[in-house]
């Protein structure tokens, strides 16, 4: 019998994937939960495991491609089970939904396959793909063009799309049943629900002459620039960053902190040997730091619910930890970080950015996160105005440790000094309550004794 592998929603409600490379050819023999291929979405490279146990019939698609959700990519030649009848005419058989994978999404329609492309390859000149709808001049879309309306118009139904990006909609106040999906079938994907919220930034867009555009810009020279294009974790981060800094509104904070004895506690614990193998550095304290203040300041750990009109508010901390890596910024997060010792929190940082950095970070771990921290210190950099995860509250930007002079028991003595940056949404969080956070933080990296009596 032989069964059809269709591309899973990879339970992040993104529309396409890359398949980096495979581990199996054609004839090679499968079993059940096997990696058969690399698979890169836009958050992380996720290994693909075999729905069935048999022998892989026909590769679909190669390595390289990028491939809608949905889209079959590989055949098995699979054992009939007893009583089961294979389709007429030596036809495969649907395959149903497997229970040992999870998150594969609907099942696709029938006829039809979805659009593939491969990456950074445009469509060849002068084609049109079947379903593409008529090209509107820029000038037209400007000016509103009356439409009959029927005097009992039915109600329109909401168009199809995927939790997250419902719940992005939520967030940015988007009313679904007026956007047009440009995804498969007509889903509605993020970026339409990005670009419905920023209408402004369309029209501006369309409002150059068609005369102007038609002109070709002259070739650049040989060697003055390149391009690439915009896809995978770029993509994704440039539409989270949108979403986050035209929906909630950023306020920021700066407190300069003398963390001469956070220094002095690192170095001693790098001696102890239960540290052995971890990394310790201040953002390990940081993190400590503010689960402790979260205690008294929960309004940083909280979310704008904006279906509801409702401030949901977290008893459990996810902290995100924002990792720089070879395919752009991540921010996994350590689930229950408020209830990990300072050892804990030093193995979670440590495990957290050494499998971001070999681009093994799973989506479930990207997902979830509550607050975050971003070390912009380790660039040398002294502070900076971070952009809140979408969704989150609150983000903490650790400075650069420098060495300078500072006040010291009433005298001027070398000491190591942070600047810390705190920004945060100001729907839930008020001016005192994001000061009165970030002095408690800083005042644990000041004293690390402190958090022994908040503990």
């Amino acid at each position: 019998m032989l069964r059809e592998f269709r591309l899973p929603d990879l339970g992040e409600g993104l529309t396409e994937s890359e398949i980096l490379n495979w581990h199996v050819s054609v004839g090679d023999t499968v079993q059940l939960n096997q990696v058969i291929a690399d698979v890169e979405t836009a958050k992380a490279v996720v290994e693909l495991p075999s729905p069935y146990a048999g022998i892989v019939a026909h590769l679909h698609e190669q390595a390289g491609m990028v491939v809608e959700v949905g889209s079959p990519i590989v055949s098995f030649e699979v054992a009939v089970p007893a009583g089961a009848e294979a389709g007429e005419a030596g036809e495969p058989v649907q395959a149903k939904r497997e229970p040992n994978l999870v998150g594969y999404g609907a099942v696709p329609d029938a006829t039809g396959r979805p659009a593939r492309r491969r990456r950074g390859q445009a469509p060849a000149p002068g084609t049109v793909p079947a379903a593409a709808p008529a090209v509107v001049p820029a000038e037209s879309l400007s000016v509103p063009v009356p439409v009959p309306v029927p005097a009992a118009a039915p109600v329109r139904e909401r168009p199809r799309s995927t939790p997250p990006v419902r719940k992005l909609a939520r967030d940015m106040g988007v009313d679904l049943t007026q956007v047009q999906g440009s995804g498969p079938g007509g889903l509605v994907v993020r970026t339409d629900v990005v670009r419905a919220a920023s209408p402004e930034a369309e029209t501006t867009q369309t409002s150059v002459p068609d005369a102007a555009a038609a002109v070709p810009a002259p070739p650049a020279p040989a060697g003055r620039e390149e391009r690439t294009a915009i896809s995978g974790m770029r993509k994704h981060t440039a539409a989270a960053m949108v979403a986050s800094a035209f929906t909630a509104p950023h306020a920021t904070v700066f407190l300069t902190v003398d963390v001469t004895p956070t220094m002095e506690l690192l170095e001693r614990l790098r001696q102890q040997p239960a540290f052995n193998g971890l990394k310790l550095s201040p953002l390990t304290l940081a993190a400590k730091a503010v689960c402790l203040g979260l205690r008294r300041f929960p309004s940083l750990n909280s979310r704008w619910d904006e279906q509801t009109k409702e401030i949901v508010r977290y008893n459990y901390v996810n902290l995100g930890i924002a990792a720089a890596t070879p395919r752009g910024l991540m921010v996994p997060n350590i689930k229950d970080a408020q209830a990990l010792s300072l050892h804990g929190l030093a193995a979670a940082v440590t495990s957290l950015a050494q499998t971001a950095r070999e681009g093994r970070t799973q989506p479930a771990d990207l997902a979830g996160g509550t607050i975050s921290i971003s070390n912009v210190g380790v660039f040398g950099v002294d502070a900076g105005t971070p952009i809140l995860n979408p969704g989150e509250a609150g983000i903490l930007a650790l400075g650069a440790v420098r060495r300078q002079p500072w006040e010291y028991n009433g005298e001027i003595a070398l000491r190591s000094v942070m600047t810390l940056s705190l920004s945060f949404d100001h729907r839930l969080v008020d001016g005192e309550q994001g000061a009165g956070f970030l002095s408690e933080v800083g005042a644990v990296l000041a004293e690390p004794a402190l958090a022994l009596a908040m503990a």
